[in-house]
């Protein structure tokens, strides 16, 4: 694609960004939200994208499809009023539905393994409805503009208009680097054309390409984004992964995925145990006045997080902290 193409449609892009970005209201409650409380908190929305990244790696999904689950989930999250233990429905169901847009059809993971295997006790009727409930309040379209929409484009653009040093431009570092980032529900904020152009700049600053910097210089005017939002996301995008590649995180030295979970959890997977059909998942809106109790406890609480290595992209300096989980615990190896 030439260059004129290529910025004719950044700019359709960044004309429709808007309409898929979650409601900041939304989030805010979620990161007011005190852990332990009836609805969602930061860190458990942090936490069920980090399992996301985690199976998206072991069914060999594409980033494209990680991207878009976490853009629907934070969207119906922060639209809608849902309790922890819904959580699990709500993520798989835009896992699946990021799935059938993204992969190949003979790629798909069947809806019954994609259960089996996500730990998750509810039935394929309850992820099927969750799916419906979910496309309906997003009015979901099959695409959605994304941070890793920018995040290609640009990556394209510059290496179109700079002949200094393409090889060291990784596409792949900068998608590992957006999926930490999609791991804290602050960046969920961010517009996706700033938060993309603030991990290409550091990326460029990083590699010292002068020629590719006034390039970035040319995106940023380009779309008329100001200086002090660009400098805000990148001073968050700089601490963020400055985090992930600090000692103290604890790295993967292998590229398969691996869980740690229980004996009792282990067993479990090997068996297909019959689940009873739930009752439907009631719902409620953020901005509607209901009590805390206004949920009954319709799905079973006692689903078990899953624990990986993220998957093969999970290493070196800009891979995402591993999870720590409790001891006793042995390794399943996907």
């Amino acid at each position: 694609m030439d260059a004129v193409k290529l910025m004719k449609e950044l700019r359709v892009n960044y004309e429709q960004e808007a309409y898929f970005l979650p409601k900041e209201t939304g989030l805010s409650l979620i990161e007011s939200t005190v852990q332990g409380d009836s609805r969602i908190s930061a860190k458990c929305r942090d936490a069920k994208v980090e399992d996301l990244w985690s199976l998206t790696s072991f069914f060999g999904y594409s980033t494209q499809t990680f991207v878009l689950a976490v853009n629907l989930l934070d969207r119906f999250l922060a639209m809608m009023r849902i309790q922890p233990k819904h959580l699990s429905c709500v993520s798989l169901s835009c896992l699946h539905m990021a799935a059938k847009v993204t992969e190949e059809e003979c790629n798909l993971t069947p809806t019954d393994e994609l259960i089996r295997i996500g730990q998750c006790r509810f039935t394929v009727s309850d992820l099927c409805r969750m799916e419906k409930i979910v496309a309906e309040k997003l009015d979901f379209q099959s695409k959605a503009v994304t941070a890793l929409t920018f995040l290609h484009l640009y990556h394209q653009i510059a290496l179109s208009h700079s002949t200094d040093r393409k090889e060291t431009l990784s596409l792949e570092k900068l998608e590992a680097q957006l999926k930490a980032c999609l791991c804290r529900i602050s960046f969920s904020k961010a517009k996706p054309s700033v938060l993309a152009l603030s991990l290409l700049r550091q990326e460029i600053e990083a590699i010292q390409s002068e020629d590719m910097l006034e390039i970035t210089d040319h995106i940023q005017t380009h779309l008329k984004i100001a200086d002090c939002e660009l400098l805000l996301w990148s001073e968050q995008v700089a601490r963020c992964l400055s985090d992930y590649a600090s000692p103290e995180c604890s790295k993967p030295d292998h590229r398969r995925l691996q869980w740690i979970v229980s004996r009792r959890t282990a067993q479990n997977l090997h068996s297909h145990r019959s689940v009873p059909e739930l009752p439907t998942i009631p719902e409620g809106c953020w901005d509607e006045s209901e009590s805390d109790d206004s949920c009954e406890d319709v799905m079973s609480s006692g689903e078990e997080s899953l624990s990986s290595s993220l998957g093969s992209d999970a290493e070196g300096p800009f891979f995402p902290l591993h999870l720590r989980r409790q001891k006793h615990r042995q390794y399943l190896h996907a």
